[in-house]
Order: structure tokens, then C-alpha cells, then sequence
């Protein structure tokens, strides 16, 4: 009897789990957005409560931090004592603060999150430059859940910690020094933002080895001219912007083009001012460094970094994970990858692993773009013109 109750107990549970599963796969993102998208008002900060990012204890990578997660490599690798490039890292969004619209920089549980993204992102240039990422105001994620005019808020507020960090950040460059931005998800929006506002037309695009921002889709007619730089086409291509958006099959990519179709903070017009309803999403793919539909086998993955169970470490796994550019502008890795588990979102959307189920590629890639950034410039000799005698 005892036993006939214990098989009824784990079969109610069993039921429990896989209608729970079932409700998930369809309406995933109506459950995460009524559970993440903030009912508070949005309360604009006072003038002087913005971080102060001449002082290093307003950034969670920079080189005079005596610990820095970022400079963090796994078993094969190591990070380059004096480094010739600076890498200006802007995380990605690891507040999930529903009680308020921006996080605090100094709230523990995000600083532990954003210490994970530098350990498994930011991580792949510290063979090359040395990385300063701010510590800023983020949008929480239900703001990205959202049209409510509060979420544009929100993200004001967050880009204009970034543009003041990244102004105390080309202060302490060298004028001729190389700079590479990168981020991920809310980071690239906030450096697509950069770009348009501080970095196109002017001097400092010459200064630029290349853009690195995944995890948010970029449109190549409405937002990719208002950059200043184009898409990477070729492998060390030099002054260009590489992107993508990871998912596994079966993959439902419809919640991204939704997002990216409407717009919740811009009513879907691109940086341009054109539309972005329809475009081409910009895909690169990251284990060749170039733009393209042409697939690469598993075989052609360096090593895909494979969390621990608490993301404090990992080991590489070459071989394993594959890519390829959809014409929907989406980079399909086939079949789920084995020990990436954890927070992959609805639709298997991977997401969180942009970086690390390429992770040696793309050190790679910054390692040849860089080396072809220095290399000198040669050139041509002055034609001499012979003159006949009379």
C-alpha cells in the first residue's frame, strides 16, 4: 500500500513537472514578462547620486583594480601582462530588480552577476588590451519586457552613466592608442548608442580595431549606417562591427523580430530614422569572424567555454558546437549544446552564451584583427620619372 502511494506521489510530481515544462514552451515570455517588468513609477536619481568614474572602485574591470574577474583565463590561456590595446566592456544587463527600474551599483547580488559576464565574456581580449568596464545604472531586465514609456527611462539613464565612463576611459588612453568596444545584450544597445553620438565622423573611428556586440540585433539598413564602421567581411578586417544572436533547434526566433520589428523604446525605427519593420538583422558568424550564410561544422569550434555549476570556472570543449547565419539573421548552433543549461531563455534562445560557445574563435579573431591593426603601413615608393636627353 505504502509503495502503491510513494509510485502515485512521484507520479502526480512527473505530471506536475512536464504540464509546468508544457506551459512554458508556449507562453514562456508572457510568464516572464508578468513575473519581471516593474509596477513602480520611474524615480529619476538626484544629480549627485551618479557614479564617479574617476575613481576605480565606479567599475568592475580596470587595470589599476588590484581584483578584476575579467583578467580571469581557462586552462591553456593566459592574460597579457602589458597589453598594447585598451577594451572599453559594457555588461550586460544582471539586475532583476522588479521593484524599481535601475539597479545599484553597489548591490551584491549584481556585482557577483557582473563578475560571472566578465569571467565568461570580457575575458577573451585580455590577451590584448586591458579592460575597463563601467559600473553603471542598468535597466532592469523587465524593462526590455515592455513599451511602458518608463523602460525609455530607464535606458536614458543607463546610457548616460555609459557615455560619462567612457569619457573618464578615453581620458586615460594614449591619443594613438587602439581602443576594441564591446558588450553584450543591454551593452551593445548602449554602445550602438555610442557610436552613433560619439564615435562616427570623427577622429576616433581610425582609433577602433574593431566592434564586438552580440545579443542585441542590429538592422543593416536602419541602424548599421548610422555607426560609422560596416559589418566585418573578411577575417582580420580591421575598423567593422561583428554580431549575432544565438540559438538551438528547434528554435522559435519569432519574440527577437517581434522586439526588434516594433521597437518598445523607439516605436521600431532604426538609428538611421528609417524603419526597422522587415529589414536584414546583421549576422556574423563567430567562429570565422565574417558575415555570410555559409555553415561551419563543430569541427571548426577552438573551444566552446563550458560553465561550472556556479560559473566561477570552466573548461573548453573544442569541437563540439557548430554555427551558421539563417537568412533570418539568426545564428543557429543546432542541437542544444551539452553544459549549457542554465538560462537559456524561451525558444532556445542562448543568449547568455554568446561569448562563451565561441570562446576561443573569438580570441582568435581579436588576436588577428589586432595583429593587423599594428601592422605598419607601407608605402609606396615615389615613381621616378626618367627624362630623356635631348
Amino acid at each position: 500500500m505504502l509503495a502503491r502511494r510513494f509510485l502515485w506521489i512521484i507520479a502526480i510530481i512527473v505530471m506536475v513537472v512536464i504540464a509546468a515544462a508544457f506551459a512554458y514552451s508556449l507562453f514562456g515570455n508572457q510568464l516572464i514578462r508578468t513575473a519581471m517588468v516593474p509596477s513602480a513609477p520611474f524615480t529619476a536619481p538626484a544629480p549627485g547620486d551618479a557614479p564617479n568614474y574617476i575613481k576605480p572602485t565606479a567599475w568592475v574591470a580596470r587595470p589599476d583594480r588590484l581584483t578584476d574577474a575579467s583578467r580571469w583565463t581557462p586552462a591553456g590561456y593566459t592574460a597579457a601582462p602589458l597589453p598594447g590595446v585598451a577594451v572599453f566592456y559594457v555588461l550586460p544587463t544582471a539586475v532583476f530588480d522588479r521593484s524599481r527600474w535601475n539597479g545599484s551599483i553597489t548591490d551584491p547580488a549584481t556585482t557577483q552577476r557582473m563578475e560571472q559576464f566578465l569571467r565568461f565574456q570580457a575575458s577573451v581580449f585580455n590577451s590584448v588590451g586591458a579592460i575597463w568596464a563601467p559600473a553603471y545604472r542598468q535597466a532592469t531586465f523587465g524593462a526590455f519586457l515592455t513599451d511602458k514609456p518608463e523602460a525609455a527611462k530607464a535606458l536614458d539613464l543607463a546610457y548616460a552613466d555609459v557615455d560619462a565612463a567612457f569619457t573618464v576611459f578615453l581620458a586615460a588612453q594614449p591619443a594613438d592608442k587602439p581602443i576594441i568596444l564591446a558588450g553584450h545584450s543591454q551593452g551593445s544597445l548602449l554602445l550602438m548608442r555610442l557610436l552613433k553620438n560619439r564615435i562616427a565622423g570623427t577622429p576616433l573611428v581610425d582609433r577602433l580595431v574593431a566592434v564586438y556586440i552580440p545579443g542585441w540585433p542590429i538592422s543593416v539598413t536602419a541602424d548599421l549606417p548610422a555607426l560609422g564602421l560596416p559589418a566585418c567581411t573578411i577575417p582580420d578586417q580591421t575598423g567593422c562591427i561583428l554580431s549575432w544572436q544565438s540559438f538551438a533547434q528547434p528554435a522559435d526566433y519569432k519574440p527577437v523580430r517581434d522586439q526588434f520589428d516594433k521597437g518598445s523604446f523607439d516605436n521600431g525605427m532604426g538609428l538611421t530614422g528609417d524603419r526597422r519593420l522587415g529589414t536584414e538583422i546583421l549576422c556574423t558568424n563567430p567562429l570565422t569572424g565574417v558575415t555570410g550564410i555559409a555553415p561551419e561544422a563543430a569541427t571548426a569550434n577552438f573551444g566552446a567555454l563550458v560553465p561550472n555549476d556556479d560559473f566561477t570556472a570552466g573548461t573548453l570543449q573544442p569541437k563540439t558546437i557548430g554555427a551558421r547565419c539563417l537568412p533570418t539573421g539568426i545564428l543557429d548552433i543546432g542541437a542544444p549544446p551539452a553544459g549549457f543549461n542554465a538560462y537559456v531563455l524561451p525558444g532556445n534562445n542562448y543568449h547568455v552564451y554568446d561569448f562563451p560557445l565561441f570562446w576561443a574563435n573569438l580570441r582568435a579573431d581579436i588576436e588577428r584583427r589586432v595583429d593587423r591593426y599594428q601592422q605598419p603601413v607601407v608605402k609606396p615608393e615615389p615613381r621616378r620619372i626618367r627624362v630623356s636627353k635631348a
